[in-house]
């Protein structure tokens, strides 16, 4: 039976800090716009405050999350037990898009490990959480972290991710455009200066 709370607990946030992947849902406001669903493993998520979490974005093949959230603000973050006691938790709120430019950037990186391909933070507002039964999901064992990412960030150094996000983030697959064009204005003015 599905519960509902104004905020994250102790005991919820205990839950979430011993899972290794969580899922983030979001979407544009078009109806006939693509719903995104994206996992997100490393060590990369951050309860704030009850009401607020956070997650470290790394570089991937898309940017849907910054776009959708940048246009309506709308996304729900997924845990679920694949080990112990069955538990689906779902985090309901209002996302918004930290970049490196920002002036509170410093602070919240530092709740983060350093890892390569950083390119957002995305914050949560939370407007509710729910939890439900969970036993469904299948039992599984976790082995570790896959480190192709961080590995493949790696070899493509800072301008290398840079011209990933020229070729590759700048717009959903719906064409909303991401923040990251605009910080990317920034460091090219930087430059230019």
């Amino acid at each position: 039976m599905a519960q509902f709370y104004p905020e994250l607990t102790p005991q919820l946030e205990s839950f979430i800090s011993r899972q290794p992947i969580f899922f983030v849902a979001t979407a544009p406001l078009s109806a006939d716009g693509h719903i995104n669903l994206s996992p997100k493993g490393y060590d990369s998520f951050r309860v704030i405050t009850p009401n607020t979490v956070a997650y470290l974005d790394l570089t991937g093949s898309g940017n849907e999350t910054s776009g959708h959230v940048t246009e309506n603000g709308r996304i729900t973050l997924m845990f679920c037990a694949f080990e112990g006691p069955p538990l689906i938790l779902r985090i309901f709120g209002q996302g918004s898009v930290m970049l490196p430019d920002h002036p509170e950037w410093a602070a919240w990186i530092s709740r983060f490990p350093n890892w390569p391909g950083i390119r957002q933070i995305m914050t949560v507002r939370i407007s509710q959480v729910q939890t439900s039964c969970g036993y469904g999901v299948p039992l599984m064992t976790y082995q570790g972290p896959r480190t192709t990412l961080a590995r493949w960030a790696e070899q493509k150094g800072p301008d290398g991710i840079r011209q990933y996000w020229l070729d590759h983030n700048l717009a959903t697959i719906d064409q909303l455009p991401t923040p990251i064009a605009q910080h990317l204005d920034t460091l090219e003015d930087d430059a230019d200066e």
